[in-house]
């Protein structure tokens, strides 16, 4: 369906369909205040100002963000409310930024240790106050952050070096695998609300309960969250694709690539074509239960097998012709943050026509 990527755009390129976009950020936001619980939106996944602007016009109540040098882009794009949820080992440089970014909005970081609260207090000194910092917990995805039991020590360690606890804060990354969503979405509710019943225990007062990943945001019934974090839902992916969180048209975001190359099945290969999107631009994660490393919309029996830098090679389906060289297909990513952090500027398309170019403001801000 080649009308569906302006004449104009080179490939490869990035598209946004706006109308899918607003329409994933509105059903977001409505889920969450159905529920009353505020959404806070990672973007990590977008990097972009104009996106942002969108997810806090819905009624975001504040941003996500990954690393310190995001939040100096959003906070230089306006925004007034952040959380690096991320444990942070603060530095003399770091601290520095901190203290720069406390000044222009409302700043929470994350820690998942009583070395690094410490840390963080000595760097911060007096500013440790103006601050605030969130416990990490783990709850299934074993990565980083403490066992609900386990979050006193954190909390009182950061509290006596001069840090403002408050509340604590986690990611059901095991929901990324197929048929655990929902257990990761109970997971995630039970060692929240032990974590808040120890640190309430102990003396502390909660305002924070920070949890979610797009996998289980829309997923209903009781959670001990305040708020939740979900990132991938304003574009969609082939994994939330695969792993039945979303549907073809929920997907906002797409790779206009060119056929470059094409064989039909002939001494011992397959039926194949090569796209000129490699993993310079769709990234290259694929987990072990993907069935590739992207989808095609418009072929979904067709598989990408193999991707270098600049192809990708494309299994085609019997049931289908090969597309003729030169043709123009759309490629969905498995995962579309490692997509936007490889361009410069996305194309925003409506009705099969570009209506403005977004800068990937926060693209490569990494530390």
């Amino acid at each position: 369906m080649n009308h569906l990527i302006p004449a104009d755009i080179p490939t490869p390129a990035i598209l946004i369909d706006v109308g899918i976009l607003d329409r994933n950020i509105e059903r977001m936001a409505e889920s969450m205040r159905s529920r009353g619980i505020s959404l806070r939106p990672h973007v990590k996944t977008h990097k972009t100002l104009e996106i942002a602007a969108k997810q806090l016009a819905a009624g975001a109540t504040g941003l996500t963000v990954a690393t310190i040098g995001e939040a100096e882009v959003f906070a230089d794009g306006g925004a007034s409310d952040m959380f690096i949820a991320y444990p942070l080992w603060v530095d003399a440089r770091q601290a520095e930024r901190l203290r720069a970014l406390a000044d222009e909005c409302r700043i929470a970081v994350g820690v998942d240790s009583v070395e690094g609260a410490t840390a963080m207090g000595r760097q911060l000194g007096s500013a440790g106050s103006r601050i605030e910092v969130l416990v990490e917990v783990d709850s299934g995805h074993h990565r980083s952050g403490v066992l609900p039991d386990e979050v006193v020590d954190v909390a009182k360690a950061a509290a006596d070096s001069g840090l403002n606890v408050a509340g604590i804060f986690t990611f059901p990354g095991h929901s990324y695998k197929p048929g655990m969503p929902s257990g990761a979405a109970g997971n995630e509710n039970e060692a929240l609300a032990q974590a808040a019943r120890e640190l309430t225990a102990a003396g502390f007062a909660i305002r924070t309960i920070s949890g979610g990943s797009t996998p289980t945001a829309l997923i209903g019934g009781e959670t001990a969250a305040t708020e939740l974090r979900p990132g991938v839902y304003v574009f969609g992916d082939a994994q939330q694709l695969e792993l039945e969180r979303c549907i073809w048209e929920d997907i906002a975001l797409s790779v206009a690539a060119t056929v470059v190359s094409r064989h039909e099945a002939r001494g011992g290969n397959v039926r194949r074509v090569v796209v000129d999107a490699g993993s310079k631009i769709l990234g290259s994660d694929r987990p072990d239960w993907a069935t590739g490393y992207g989808r095609l919309p418009e072929y979904p029996d067709a598989r990408i097998t193999a991707l270098s830098e600049h192809h990708a090679t494309v299994v085609w389906p019997d049931s289908e012709e090969l597309p003729a060289l030169g043709s123009r297909v759309r490629v969905i990513p498995n995962h579309v943050c490692l997509a936007m952090n490889l361009v410069d500027e996305v194309h925003a398309v409506q009705d099969g026509a570009v209506v403005d170019r977004w800068k990937v403001a926060a693209r490569g801000r990494n530390s």
